[in-house]
């Protein structure tokens, strides 16, 4: 089964195309400036052409659906909608701090805390086991302090993402590992992806949301003076 995948929740877009487990091609660039709404697209092109596959052979399209930047977000929900009517393929959501944590499964870690980067001391945060995966803390905002994960203090924790740069300067527990390079990213939802086809966990395309987690407060324009 030959399924595209579009993660563009981070500063890191990424596509990747795989033929079930097996990955074919990922196309990806991490940029400070969110270039989701001019690379997206062709980087589906470049990631089908690495891959040997037409479009019309895509089987399935799985999307990362955040939390993350609310425009990322919504270019890639878009896109990946659009992808799904043209082909009449189903939709598979994965949240995209999963596909974080997947290079570091099974690396002798207790757990793996992903910490995207909000405004401020804000951080979107969970936490997982680091041997199975597992959610162990679920998804949420949180503004970081000296209190923040004092539970885990004394177990091998891996912080990783670019929240993980401010916790450092505020969380220094001995056995704590913080990586701040890793961003969400196409090829690592193959896993989550494949068992959620398996179990006909499908989004219904026409009512899927991204997980923004947070509304999007826009800037107000001030009203001019008559």
């Amino acid at each position: 089964m030959k399924i595209l995948y579009i993660e563009t929740s981070s500063k890191n877009c990424s596509v990747a195309i795989s033929d079930d487990e097996n990955l074919l091609c990922v196309c990806e660039e991490v940029s400070e400036n969110y270039k989701q709404s001019e690379s997206l697209h062709s980087f589906v092109e470049w990631a089908l052409e690495g891959a040997g596959i037409s479009i019309k052979e895509i089987e399935a399209v799985s999307l990362g659906r955040g939390p993350g930047s609310y425009t990322g977000l919504r270019i890639g929900a878009s896109s990946a909608k659009g992808f799904c009517y043209g082909l009449k393929v189903p939709l598979v959501a994965i949240n995209s701090m999963e596909s974080m944590i997947a290079p570091f499964l099974g690396e002798n870690y207790d757990f793996i805390v992903p910490l995207i980067d909000a405004r401020r001391m804000e951080v979107y945060t969970a936490v997982y086991d680091g041997e199975t995966g597992e959610e162990v803390v679920p998804t949420e905002a949180k503004v970081l302090d000296e209190h923040s994960f004092e539970e885990l203090k004394d177990k091998k924790i891996l912080f990783i993402g670019d929240g993980a740069a401010k916790t450092k300067e505020i969380i220094q527990f001995p056995n704590a590992e913080y990586n701040e390079n890793i961003y969400p990213s196409a090829q690592y939802l193959i896993k989550n992806t494949l068992r959620k086809i398996e179990q006909k966990d499908f989004e219904d395309i026409a009512y899927f949301e991204p997980f923004y987690l947070k509304d999007f407060h826009g800037v107000k324009k001030k009203k001019s003076e008559d």
